[in-house]
């Protein structure tokens, strides 16, 4: 297995784990707090990097249905986590306690490229 398959499963695996634990954390407490952003900035970190070691893999990116949603997934989980930051930073109280239905619907969207290339990779 090459290198950059290893680390770039690595980092998503993390990303999987700090994202989920972020997401489902807020979602139980049903307030955002500062360390549910701090989950969602190590998974988007993560997945940044898990990305870039596919990418230099295969030679950049290609297109397909997993590098569509995928690169969606990402943009959208950068997007999430800015916000949140915005959020947690102006102590927005509205948006605090009703944050954790949009991270439930990111985190379900970002799910798609994680596991089609998931599979995808157990096909090679």
């Amino acid at each position: 297995m090459p290198e950059e398959i290893r680390y770039a499963l690595i980092y998503f695996s993390l990303a999987l784990l700090c994202y989920s634990i972020g997401v489902w954390s807020e979602r139980v407490a049903k307030t955002l707090k500062l360390w549910h952003l701090l989950f969602f900035w190590l998974g988007l970190i993560t997945d940044t990097l898990g990305t870039e070691y596919v990418a230099r893999l295969v030679g950049g990116f290609q297109f397909s249905f997993h590098t569509v949603t995928g690169m969606l997934g990402l943009l959208l989980m950068a997007v999430h986590t800015i916000w949140a930051t915005v959020i947690v930073v102006k102590k927005d109280e509205k948006w605090l306690h009703t944050f954790h239905k949009f991270s439930l619907f990111v985190w379900l969207i970002w799910l798609i490229p994680y596991f089609t290339g998931f599979f995808v990779g157990l096909n090679r």
